[in-house]
């Protein structure tokens, strides 16, 4: 069984109301992590920046407004399919992103063949593994600290 999907995206970086300019984002799910998806954003003359989010906000924001947290997903137009916004922020930073509905669809839709939305938790032992990992998280906080 293949053990992850993996896609690459055009979006827009929107800077601002006059500046935008076209980014590759890679777009990865790993069975390993099955609530999960990934984006690497590759910004010019920046290291690649991560963001991992739940797979389920990202098709919930391709037919609304989704998210209350640091990601934010909706559509650009409320009748369409047309384009998302993606809305990164940390603290009072934040980053808009704009990409194409029908490339996220197919991503998606291979995550979903990998592994069918609703079952991820019947890979393996998933919650024995993120206890035994936030175990180690607060040990190593408690060790520095």
């Amino acid at each position: 069984m293949r053990e992850s999907v993996q896609a690459e995206v055009m979006m827009s970086f929107l800077v601002s109301e006059e500046l935008s300019f076209r980014i590759p984002v890679e777009l990865r799910y790993e069975v390993s992590d099955p609530y999960a998806i990934r984006m690497t954003f590759h910004l010019p003359g920046d290291a690649p920046v991560t963001w991992a989010f739940g797979r389920e906000l990202l098709l919930d924001g391709l037919n609304s407004p989704s998210g209350d947290g640091d990601v934010h997903i909706g559509p650009t137009e409320p009748e369409g399919l047309g384009d998302v916004h993606i809305r990164l922020q940390v603290g009072e930073d934040s980053a808009l992103f704009r990409a194409g509905t029908a490339p996220l669809v197919a991503f998606l839709d291979r995550t979903d063949k990998l592994v069918p939305l609703g079952q991820e938790h019947t890979l393996g032992d998933f919650d024995g593994n993120l206890e035994e990992a936030l175990g180690r998280i607060l040990a190593e906080e408690q060790n520095a600290g």
